[in-house]
Order: structure tokens, then C-alpha cells, then sequence
């Protein structure tokens, strides 16, 4: 089955020439085969996506409805031999014995914990998640957390355990989408609380990027959910138009996993942007909110279609207008998206055309940053 990412090279390589050759960490991938979800990633398939990248990786168990024991020695075993390009975090079920699995693992080379309170239906205010974050402290690594809708108290329990354990790193995965709108007023107080970037929507990263101290911020994918040459692009698209430097840039994209997985110490960037000053380009917001919608409907299973075509009208801009080299680049990437997803379902890997709608998403969200010179 077939990825969308040679599709997106171009975007990736504007940004190179832009920034420079970057190095690339990403904090948050999968492998797995037994995920209710239907997705599946071996080890060979994450190191080829992650090639296209030029990205190494941490990466962990999906959902293992059966427990994590062998899931986690699989992990273990998938990154030997890979020169560090693979980092293991174990994934542990509070309800089973979670401080005890997590102990094997990290004498086995672990280098951290993830929780996924949804999947496991839990919170963290649940005694083996205090469990964990004493652990966490002790050994001085960070614990991963999913951190989507649907979890009660999750920003206000994380905080609550930063405190108690300051050694511990608590990353929130997904642009802590569930509780960003408050807690960015409180990260200054709890360093060791850093949020990561896997998440496909260009305006909530923005926001991150906007209200968070780049030194609390990760780069990552959620492979095989996000592709991370997508993820690249977006993320570091979103980060240059939300003000954050390109040295900031070059360490949210891999020195500030490094910082936190090899030293006893927490980056320290400077603080956020602040919002911006510079107001949104109206005529390109009219394409990205069709794009959005696009997406909402087409990753439940609908068509989608409408919003597509209402975004390429969008961006049916006058050759010499301010906007049309970035709506030229929307357009090419629909335009790659829908030539993608034309192909049979059992040729292209799920969301694959996804991937390429939340690029042209972020080209609109961000016009400001370098784009490729198109044919």
C-alpha cells in the first residue's frame, strides 16, 4: 500500500532550502498489528516513512486490548540494530500491574512511558498513574501521554504531577488539544510539562506555536495516523509564521527531544511568540476553512467533495495577487490529494490523501513561509 509522502517533497524541500538540512526527532510513533482501529505499522514500514523524512523516531506500542508485555518486547527488539534512528518507550494499562511492566521495561531500555488515558479508560488522578510519575521522576524520564477529547481533568492532573514529581517529563500528545485554551497560561510554572505536535489541524497549531515557549514543544507525527513528512511540513510551516525562530525551529524539531532523553536538564528556548500581530489573509482563510470541513468530513467516512471544490474556487485568485503563490500551492496539493485518492482503497495507506489536504491546509494558514517554485 501506497504512502502520499513523495507527493509532499516539495514542500519539505522548500523549507530546507529555507532553513537549512534539518535534523529531525520525531517524539511520537507507533508499531503494532492488533489495534481495534484497524491501523497497523511494522518496523519496516515506520523506518521507510521515516526516511522519506530524514527523521528519527521514539516509538511504542498501538492499543493492545490484550495487554502490553509482548507488545513492549517488540518494541524493544525493533529498535536493535538501528543505530538510534528507533528510541523505545514502553505502553502500560493502569488497571494491570502498570509500574511493574514499566520497571521491566526501562531495565530492559525503555527510555520512557506512554499512557493513553482513552484507550485504557482512565484517569490520571488513578493511583497507578502516581505510580508511574514516581517512577518517572526517579529514573528521569518523560512519560507520553495521549492527550485528545474526552479525558476528564487530564491538563489539571498533569500539572498536579508535575509539581509532586519535577523529574519527570510529561509530554501531552496532539497539541494538547484538550486543554490548551488554559493550561498555556500556567507552562511557564511546570517546565517539565512539554506538549508535542501530532496533530493535523494548522490552526491549533498556530496556537501552540503562538501561547507555548518553544522550549516546550516537540515535533511529532502519530505514525501511522500522521505521516511524518506531513508532520514535518506542517508543523514547522506553523512554528516560522507563529514568529518562532529558526534556531527555536531547528530545536523543536529534534534538540529538544534530545535534550530531555539525554541530559538531566529542560530546554530552555525563551517564551512564546505571543499572538500575532499580522492578520489573517481573508481570501486564503476562506480556502482553509473549506479545507477543514473537507477534512472533517472525509476522515468519518463521507465524500468531502463540496468543501474540496468550494476550496479550489477559493483560490481562483488573479495571476498578480498577493496571494496566488500560495493558493497556486493549494491547489496542487488538492490536486495531488484527489489524484491520490482516486486510487483503490487496498492501494493507499488510510488517510494517505489526508495527509496532503492538511498540507494545502497549512499552506493557507501560513503564507508568510517559503513555498516550492511549482511548474
Amino acid at each position: 500500500m501506497r504512502s502520499a509522502d513523495h507527493l509532499l517533497v516539495p514542500w519539505l524541500d522548500a523549507l530546507e532550502a529555507d532553513l537549512g538540512p534539518l535534523a529531525v526527532f520525531d517524539a511520537h510513533t507507533h508499531i503494532g498489528a492488533n489495534d481495534p482501529d484497524g491501523f497497523k505499522q511494522t518496523r519496516a514500514q515506520l523506518l521507510e516513512r521515516l526516511d522519506a523524512a530524514g527523521s528519527r523516531a521514539v516509538t511504542f506500542p498501538m492499543h493492545e486490548p490484550g495487554g502490553y508485555a509482548d507488545a513492549n518486547d517488540e518494541v524493544l527488539d525493533a529498535v536493535q540494530g538501528t543505530d538510534g534512528r528507533l528510541v523505545a518507550f514502553c505502553r502500560v494499562d493502569p488497571h494491570r500491574d502498570a509500574a511493574a511492566e514499566a520497571r521491566r521495561c526501562l531495565d530492559a531500555g525503555a527510555r520512557g512511558i506512554k499512557l493513553h488515558p482513552r484507550a485504557e479508560a482512565f484517569a490520571l488522578s488513578h493511583p497507578a498513574a502516581r505510580e508511574l510519575a514516581a517512577l518517572a521522576h526517579e529514573r528521569g524520564v518523560p512519560i507520553l501521554i495521549h492527550a485528545g477529547r474526552g479525558i476528564p481533568a487530564l491538563g489539571r492532573d498533569t500539572l498536579t504531577l508535575a509539581s509532586e514529581f519535577p523529574d519527570a517529563r510529561f509530554i501531552l500528545a496532539h497539541a494538547a488539544i484538550s486543554d490548551l485554551s488554559w493550561m498555556h497560561t500556567l507552562l511557564p510554572d511546570h517546565p517539565n510539562v512539554l506538549i508535542d505536535t501530532s496533530w493535523w489541524n494548522a490552526t491549533d497549531l498556530l496556537a501552540l506555536f503562538a501561547l507555548v515557549a518553544p522550549g516546550q514543544v516537540l515535533y511529532a507525527s502519530d505514525s501511522p495516523y500522521g505521516s511524518p513528512v506531513q508532520s514535518v511540513v506542517v508543523t514547522l510551516r506553523c512554528a516560522l509564521e507563529a514568529g518562532v525562530s529558526p534556531e527555536q525551529v531547528r530545536a523543536v524539531a529534534a534538540g529538544n527531544l534530545e535534550t530531555i532523553l539525554e541530559t538531566p536538564d529542560l530546554p530552555d528556548l525563551g517564551p512564546a511568540p505571543g499572538p500575532p500581530t499580522r492578520p489573517a489573509d481573508p481570501l486564503l482563510a476562506r480556502a482553509a476553512d473549506n479545507l477543514v470541513s473537507a477534512l472533517a468530513r472525509r476522515v468519518v467516512g463521507h465524500d468531502g467533495d463540496e468543501p474540496v471544490a468550494l476550496a479550489r474556487l477559493c483560490c481562483a485568485v488573479p495571476g498578480d495577487a498577493p496571494q496566488a503563490q500560495a493558493a497556486a500551492s493549494i491547489l496542487a496539493l488538492i490536486e495531488r490529494s484527489e489524484a491520490h485518492r482516486a486510487l483503490p482503497e487496498d492501494e493507499r495507506l488510510p488517510f494517505s490523501d489526508l495527509h496532503v489536504i492538511a498540507t494545502a491546509l497549512s499552506v493557507a494558514r501560513t503564507p508568510s513561509v517559503a513555498l516550492p517554485i511549482l511548474n
